[in-house]
């Protein structure tokens, strides 16, 4: 993992997220800034788990909130026996230049109990973020 690396863990799930900002897919002039961020997710417990659905709360800047729910992650609800991992890169599109990301994941334990993984906090930054000293 990188200094872009944020990570979490719940109970035996270690999940990592690494952000990076899409300059050829963004347009500041239009208010259209993209990022890429790639998961993931470690087995680190002794018992397979299987992710069902995903939660995300994204916050721009300006302080709008967007929240999205669905099933799996990117079309997939993978299995993850002990000792593996699961990747997988999603996108956002933000109208600012940076935000934030958090969430978690429902997973689903081969014993049949459900729980919640958190998915670590992250910023979206983009070179054109105007820094503040306060």
């Amino acid at each position: 993992m990188n200094d872009n690396s944020y990570q979490a863990q719940t109970r035996a799930i270690h999940v990592a997220v690494e952000p990076a900002y899409l300059d050829d897919q963004s347009d500041p002039a239009d208010g259209r800034y993209v990022w890429a961020y790639t998961v993931t997710i470690e087995n680190r417990g002794a018992e397979t788990v299987q992710l069902i659905s995903r939660y995300w709360n994204i916050t721009d800047s300006a302080g709008r909130v967007q929240e999205v729910r669905g099933p799996g992650v990117v079309g997939a609800q993978p299995v993850i026996a002990p000792g593996e991992s699961f990747q997988y890169t999603s996108g956002c599109p933000l109208e600012t230049s940076s935000g934030m990301m958090r969430g978690r994941y429902l997973m689903k334990a081969a014993s049949g109990e459900d729980f919640e993984a958190e998915i670590p906090a992250f910023l979206l930054e983009s070179p054109y973020e105007k820094r503040r000293i306060h």
